[in-house]
């Protein structure tokens, strides 16, 4: 099969070769990867004791090829979008993809274009994980989204706005109606120099709440969340308390199993929006990656087989 994947280890280059398919455990199933969303992180998240030339990736969806012996929930046929992070026999950039059956796995739901799908796992578990960690946020109350125009920003602002809450988005102004059209109520530009002056007329004492996705944007977005508000970073920046405000980084353990369902229930309905950036042909991934580490791109990028 073919596959994009790190030589050997301690390489630093990235080659598209000719690999084997994986064998499946018995508690594996063997999917053809039909789209894969694309990460920042899909060439570091590398295993110990991965084996090599190792395939890069985190997410993508397709169709179960094979299921093994103790494999209960699953059957050949079945499309499925999935996170298979940190896997001895690799990650997703390949035609063919071992998946423990513990995985992160959603039912692509009839008709759903799997391009799409690819594009859901990680960003959606990841804003609702951080959601978890904001505690419970009242409907009627402020959110204030640092990284508005991304995979996660998008679907931060569709939930948000769904659960009743009041959402302001940082992005370029490029993005500004693009947001808007997501249900952002204000839009600030990062490079403007008075950005949180805006933030503040919008609501006076500051925001309930910060879900910052930008690396070093919660420092920056510190200032303008009210006095016992909360700040999530989901960048993992270093931020000292201040004021009461409760801040943490993402809710790891939470269990949003049912929530990730929902969230693609709502996109097959055309009730929530996947913005794709992109879709590249599989071949051309090692251009897809560069424009996603250049943190410009606007949604998703996906790469899609023939």
């Amino acid at each position: 099969m073919k596959a994009f994947v790190i030589p050997r280890s301690g390489a630093l280059g990235i080659e598209l070769m000719e690999v084997p398919v994986p064998e499946i455990g018995d508690d594996e199933l063997l999917v053809q990867v039909k789209a894969v969303g694309v990460g920042i992180h899909d060439s570091y998240f590398l295993p110990g004791n991965g084996r090599y030339p190792y395939p890069i990736g985190i997410e993508a969806a397709g169709v179960i090829a094979e299921v093994g012996s103790e494999v209960s929930g699953y059957r050949p046929g079945d499309r499925i979008a999935f996170v298979n992070s940190m896997q001895p026999k690799g990650g997703t950039w390949a035609e063919f993809v071992a998946v423990k059956e513990t995985s992160l796995i959603l039912t692509v739901p009839e008709g759903m274009d799997l391009a799409l799908a690819a594009a859901v796992p990680v960003a959606g578990s990841t804003i609702l994980k951080a959601f978890h960690a904001l505690g419970e946020v009242a409907p009627g109350r402020s959110l204030f989204i640092a990284g508005g125009s991304g995979a996660i920003g998008t679907f931060a602002i569709q939930i948000a706005r769904h659960r009743g809450w009041l959402v302001g988005a940082l992005a370029s102004t490029a993005n500004h109606g693009f947001m808007s059209s997501l249900g952002a109520e204000l839009t600030v530009d990062y490079h403007a120099p008075n950005w949180a002056l805006r933030v503040f007329k919008w609501m006076p004492g500051g925001v309930d709440a910060v879900v910052a996705v930008q690396p070093g944007s919660s420092i920056e977005c510190l200032p303008v969340v009210r006095n016992g508000g909360s700040l999530v970073s989901i960048s993992g920046d270093s931020v000292v308390a201040e004021r009461g405000i409760q801040v943490g980084g993402i809710a790891y353990q939470a269990d949003i199993s049912e929530e990730l369902v929902q969230l693609m229930t709502h996109i097959a309905r055309g009730e929530f929006h996947v913005e794709l950036d992109r879709v590249y042909p599989f071949e051309s991934g090692l251009e897809a990656l560069a424009k996603v580490q250049t943190r410009h791109a606007r949604g998703k990028t996906v790469l899609r087989m023939d």
